[in-house]
């Protein structure tokens, strides 16, 4: 069981009004005060006035786009974030890497008994900072408490809706030989912040996960005119896995160069460590991007004045079909294969 900040397990002799009890999750009186007192006041807004079993939300604009994901992140809490900012970043950017802008979101929570009140406090705390950034409502959700060792403390699931954006879709299929390869910044922070986060003094200095919203910088694509291909968060996997899916969909190959590759250097310096190349590292604020070898400077551009893609950065390009789906130049100019990723190195992370 590992139910705080920096791991550990709970006192379960202190006060049992103080933490999550099964009644909480049984539909009674307990988990009513439960949604009354912690949980509703953090979103209140029109649509969870009445608390009825569906929402109705009003007529979108457009056409809408449907994203869902669960979240079983440990430690709970990590440098640069927590499973609440997580749950909203991750499904509000699978929303804004598919062309839409992010609106509604339900929450729903699987809570193990025992499970500390003030932490739930804090985690629902900043499921609503992050989703006031994202101008998304928190219009529907779900509790549920299992009994203790049936659950390691929390887990969430996010679902969300967003209003497509006009003339930006992601289609990896018309990726064309010659276009570029772009990551709006430095990779694998997430993935090696939750690593440090749980090997305590594994790093000497403190790494920051890049967990944040990525929708600014597809709105500045947007507003830029620029005609995006694909764009992708690389979240598992990597970036690698991401160029292993696109050469799937458009029938071409991709090399990138290892030297144009933005990796900081105490994650690099972890990575080489456990034997873990930076591209197959998890991100949750980092997205590759897709487009026209003319339009390389416009996109940077637009790019860098988002804070979020600040370092985009121009890692590649696509070219006729290989006999490696992806290859990486290395520092001496030779060119090898990178491998798709089988599994997952550092489990968990999301």
């Amino acid at each position: 069981m590992n139910l705080l900040p920096g791991g550990g397990c709970p006192n379960l002799n202190s006060n049992v009004e103080d933490r999550i009890a099964l009644a909480h999750g049984e539909g009674a009186k307990a988990m009513r005060r439960l949604l009354e007192e912690r949980i509703l006041p953090k979103f209140s807004n029109i649509h969870l006035e009445s608390c009825a079993d569906a929402v109705w939300l009003p007529k979108p604009l457009g056409s809408l786009a449907f994203s869902t994901d669960c979240y079983v992140v440990t430690p709970l809490f990590f440098p640069g974030g927590d499973i609440g900012k997580l749950s909203v970043c991750g499904t509000a950017n699978d929303l804004a890497v598919s062309g839409a802008k992010p609106r509604w979101l339900s929450l729903a929570m699987i809570i193990e008994e025992g499970f500390s009140l003030e932490l739930l406090e804090k985690i629902l705390l900043s499921v609503a900072a992050t989703a006031q950034q994202a101008e998304m409502l928190v219009v529907a959700g779900d509790t549920k408490v299992v009994p203790r060792g049936k659950v390691d403390g929390l887990f969430i699931n996010t679902s969300g809706l967003g209003e497509g954006i006009d003339g930006v879709r992601s289609k990896p299929e018309t990726i064309s030989e010659g276009d570029a390869i772009v990551v709006t910044g430095p990779i694998g922070r997430h993935g090696m912040a939750i690593m440090a986060a749980r090997e305590q003094g594994f790093a000497e200095q403190e790494i920051v996960s890049d967990c944040g919203l990525l929708y600014p910088a597809v709105a500045a694509l947007h507003d830029a005119g620029i005609h995006v291909r694909a764009m992708r968060d690389a979240t598992r996997g990597g970036v690698a896995s991401v160029l292993h899916e696109w050469a799937s969909d458009c029938g071409l190959s991709f090399t990138i160069e290892e030297k144009q590759i933005p990796v900081d250097t105490d994650v690099r310096g972890i990575a080489e460590l456990l034997g873990i190349d930076p591209l197959f590292v998890a991100n949750e604020g980092t997205m590759v991007v897709a487009i026209a070898e003319s339009d390389v400077e416009k996109t940077l551009q637009a790019l860098r004045n988002v804070e979020i893609s600040a370092s985009a950065t121009r890692i590649g390009y696509a070219r006729k079909k290989g006999a490696a789906a992806v290859t990486v130049r290395r520092g001496l100019g030779i060119e090898i294969a990178l491998d798709e990723p089988s599994g997952a190195p550092l489990p968990r992370i999301c």
